[in-house]
């Protein structure tokens, strides 16, 4: 008789296990996942109560998320998709090679697209809304690197001309071309978001659907079901602002943000995780961050293997294997998979036993299947209450063969030889000869085509093109600006206040405003008090999606911490990057909302273009509009803080965004008159430039406006203070501006007292105006010589101003250097070049010799250098005023 006792404890455990799978199983076909779900939850919290610690993990197994038993029906034809989506592989391909093979070193990218063709196309036939009369539309972050595969599906459906295509990345040719990647400032009827600037497209993203919550609950903006989608690859959650704010859309319960990450497992030079599994690490990421995760790793032909696996023995086989192993069989024969993969265990050969090894090799990814594909876009538009990520499983350079599919070099791939292009044109199926396909033509079926009709059918469904950049919002009138900024004018009649008192002072009345008070969109990282603009939290509120769930522990205090649902301020936190896409997502709603929302980032400046620079350029290519304002400015305003908190170049960096205005005021009617005039430039003309204010914490009496200042203030230099002495030993210009101009007024009297110089005050508002006003000038005149030559704004303010010129700043001497040129005689330039210190202002002014006493000095030295007095005096200057020659440079101190 046999004996049927177990033979040894594994036995008995492998017994145990399938009784338990067995048990199991039943509770699944009796009370369905959700009674499993609640069961295994259970038997968990029992464990630990009875010391089993088990191991954290916040992974699922490496197959599909969505079981083939749960996939909807795919809809429309699945062929004429096919056909479609491989003419726009091969106009996507032969842009990219023909533009290099005509320019050698041109650039492009081939393999993106090629891994995401399917990702694209199923959204473009069956998700992607446009902005049709009664839909708002999807907002879409594209891969800044898949470009050439969107150009080829606007050039199918009639939107790009084949002229177009042909100058891929050579814009300046005649009849126009394409920028390289995603840029609404070079296409702005296209692209609405720049995305190239790896990182930048999901922080955006997220911040992007908050905004448009935040719209829908102050009442600017009806309730729609549109969606913010965002495409990044796997390499790119690298960056740290990939990944930086996913709480933030998992706390605020974002689910109209979904992210669509490639998982092509490499990045620029290799795989992204050898030796790990990038998947399952994004995974455990985002679930542990409170997102829906939706994986998409395995094609249908899997499904079928997968449900033979009753042992769990191909799940587990999945799971072992790293990515660079998986990369390695992408481009291996089927033997070699057979080998490496199935031969791991005899059950699992056995298991494709009946599959040559061409068909093994042929077993689709998850990410190359359009069933998969659309289960998962399905699923994530209709889940509630979280963001959704789907994690597609594809191959890099999918399509392209021997030229680089699947290998480390293909992301540099911008060339294909003629058999290369020719087993791309039939493994697609492109009607393109033998002959053709040298040339590279760009191939459209005719208009009533199946596929061109079907392509136009479906987006009329979906309410139009994407992408597409519309401005349909009608400019602000701007009638009660005057009056809303007037009262700025006058001074503060012998009363100290800051500049950034005034600017918060105007944002309290701007907010009250009829016309433009709900469009304002106040945007503070965590340092709303520090700028004195606590008084705002009872006045409009700090927005919350959920309004206050408790009650504030300053609620008897009266300006306490309020939150509200229609709250106004977005109170980011400690988060610039965060920050600063609200602020993108705000100055670009005149676009992509058809709302004039006025966004204005107050910050610590020196944490603002040092930090957020590529965020800053990128606002700039959205064609932002808005106001950048940089408190407590200058090198020397903020007592104490030291080397990292004190700015004394931001308006260096501001200098080289093009259509950024900057302005450092040292007076409230300056920045009065600067606001009102930008709101009036952005809101009321419709110009495509934003703004960089700098304002400081120092306290003194703010001055009337001085008649006729106004065009100098927004050109950029304007007389403040003329001198009063008639008859002097010698003249001078003094330059002062932001948190300095106090200071150059100070040795205005120091001078005509002391040293009988007579010498004027300027205020320099914006040394970059001037710079940019001089340039233009000089550009014309260089390209019209027969023409009555222009003359720089800033020399034709300085038409007749006798003396030497003395410039001070709290910024870098480079600043008013910049100017140097276009002025009648050598200008002298003080500023704070070098590190910060922690010490007071006067100490700090000392420190890098912009005070009084130095601008009085470095006056005198100039006039003595033009013999206008003798050498003497600056020598006995510099001992009176208390001056040490032998002090360290504060440049390299």
């Amino acid at each position: 008789m046999r004996n049927t006792a177990p033979k040894d404890a594994a036995e008995l455990d492998a017994i145990e296990t399938r009784e338990w799978l067995e048990s199991l199983d039943y509770v699944l076909q009796s009370g369905g996942p959700g009674r499993v779900s609640n069961l295994l939850r259970e038997l968990a919290d029992h464990a630990t109560r009875h010391g089993v610690k088990q191991p954290f993990t916040a992974n699922t197994p490496y197959i599909n998320t969505i079981p083939a038993s749960e996939q909807p029906p795919f809809p429309g034809s699945r062929e004429i998709e096919r056909r479609i989506k491989s003419l726009v592989r091969w106009n996507a391909l032969a842009m990219v090679v023909k533009a290099n093979k005509q320019e050698d070193g041109i650039g492009g990218h081939i393999s993106t697209y090629a891994s995401a063709a399917t990702l694209y196309e199923v959204g473009f036939n069956h998700f992607f809304k446009g902005k049709g009369e009664n839909n708002d539309g999807d907002l879409i972050y594209f891969q800044g690197h898949a470009a050439p595969g969107i150009y080829a599906r606007a050039f199918l459906e009639g939107r790009l001309s084949a002229e177009k295509l042909e100058n891929f990345r050579r814009e300046l040719k005649a009849g126009g071309g394409l920028s390289s990647y995603p840029h609404p400032w070079l296409m702005p009827d296209f692209w609405e978001f720049p995305t190239v600037s790896m990182g930048i497209g999901p922080i955006n993203a997220i911040y992007q659907a908050r905004f448009m919550r935040y719209l829908e609950d102050r009442g600017l903006k009806k309730r729609s079901n549109s969606k913010v989608w965002a495409f990044l690859g796997d390499g790119e959650t690298d960056e740290p602002e990939s990944l930086g704010a996913i709480t933030l859309a998992s706390r605020e319960k974002l689910d109209n943000l979904i992210f669509v990450i490639n998982c092509n497992l490499q990045r620029l030079d290799g795989p992204v995780r050898g030796n790990g599994q990038i998947i399952q690490e994004l995974e455990g990421a985002f679930r542990g961050a409170g997102w829906n995760v939706i994986k998409v790793i395995w094609g249908s032909e899997w499904d079928a293997l997968l449900e033979k696996d009753h042992e769990g023995l191909l799940v587990k086989r999945m799971g072992e294997i790293v990515d660079g192993e998986y990369q390695k069989y992408a481009v291996e024969s089927g033997d070699y998979v057979r080998k490496h993969f199935w031969g791991a265990h005899p059950k699992l050969l056995e298991m494709v036993a009946h599959l040559s090894d061409e068909q093994l090799k042929k077993l689709t990814l998850g990410g190359h299947d359009p069933i998969k594909v659309y289960a998962a876009y399905k699923a994530a538009v209709e889940h509630t209450g979280q963001p959704t990520v789907i994690l597609a499983r594809t191959i890099k350079g999918y399509g392209i063969g021997e030229a680089g599919e699947g290998k480390n070099i293909t992301h540099q791939q911008k060339k294909l030889n003629e058999d290369e292009l020719k087993a791309f044109r039939t493994r697609f199926g492109v009607p393109v000869g033998d002959e053709e396909v040298a040339k590279m033509p760009f191939y459209r079926p005719q208009e009533n085509s199946p596929e061109v009709s079907y392509m136009l059918e479906r987006r009329k469904q979906l309410g139009g093109f994407v992408p597409q950049r519309k401005v349909q919002v009608e400019p602000l009138k701007g009638d009660s600006l005057a009056e809303c900024f007037a009262e700025f004018h006058t001074g503060s009649e012998g009363r100290k206040a800051s500049t950034t008192m005034a600017f918060v002072r105007m944002l309290a009345k701007m907010l009250k405003d009829k016309e433009i008070g709900e469009l304002v969109v106040p945007i503070v990282p965590d340092e709303a008090r520090t700028f004195g603009m606590e008084a705002l939290f009872r006045q409009v509120g700090i927005y919350s999606h959920v309004g206050q769930l408790y009650e504030p522990v300053d609620m008897d205090v009266l300006l306490y911490y309020k939150e509200a649902k229609d709250g106004q301020i977005l109170e980011e936190g400690i988060t610039e990057a965060g920050s600063i896409s609200s602020f993108m997502a705000a100055g670009n709603a005149y676009a992509t909302h058809g709302v004039n929302t006025i966004p204005f980032f107050i910050y610590y400046s020196m944490f603002g273009m040092q930090r957020v620079g590529d965020f800053v350029w990128a606002a700039a290519d959205t064609r932002c509009r808005g106001f950048l304002v940089g408190g407590t400015a200058g090198r020397t305003t903020l007592s104490g803080e030291g080397l990292q908190h004190q700015d004394g170049h931001s308006h260096l960096f501001s200098l080289a965004v093009p259509n950024l205005v900057s302005y450092d005021p040292a007076f409230a009617f300056e920045i009065a008159v600067i606001v009102e005039d930008g709101i009036r430039r952005m809101y009321v003309n419709g110009e495509s430039i934003f703004y960089y204010l700098t304002v400081m914490n120092e306290q003194y009496e703010m001055l009337p406006m001085p008649a006729g200042a106004r065009e100098g203030i927004l050109k950029g230099l304007y007389k403040l203070r003329p001198s009063e002495k008639k008859k002097a030993k010698a003249k001078a210009q003094l330059f002062g501006s932001g948190a300095i101009l106090l200071e150059v007024l100070k040795a205005q009297q120091i001078l005509e007292k002391d040293y009988d110089v007579a010498a004027d005050v300027w205020s320099v508002t914006s040394y970059q105006e001037l710079y940019r006003d001089a340039h233009a000038a000089e550009r014309w005149n260089r390209l019209h010589p027969g023409e009555k030559p222009r003359v720089p704004f800033v020399t034709q303010q300085l038409e007749g101003a006798d003396g030497v010129l003395v410039a001070a700043s709290d910024y870098v001497k480079a600043l008013p250097d910049s100017i140097d040129r276009w002025m009648p005689r050598r200008l002298v330039s003080l500023g704070t070049d070098g590190f910060g210190r922690s010490e007071g202002r006067t100490a700090l002014r000392d420190h890098f010799e912009v005070d009084a006493k130095h601008i009085v000095q470095a006056t005198l030295d100039a006039l003595a250098r033009d013999g206008a007095i003798d050498k003497a005096v600056v020598v006995k200057a510099i001992k009176d005023l208390g001056i040490n020659p032998e002090k360290p440079n504060p440049a390299f101190a």
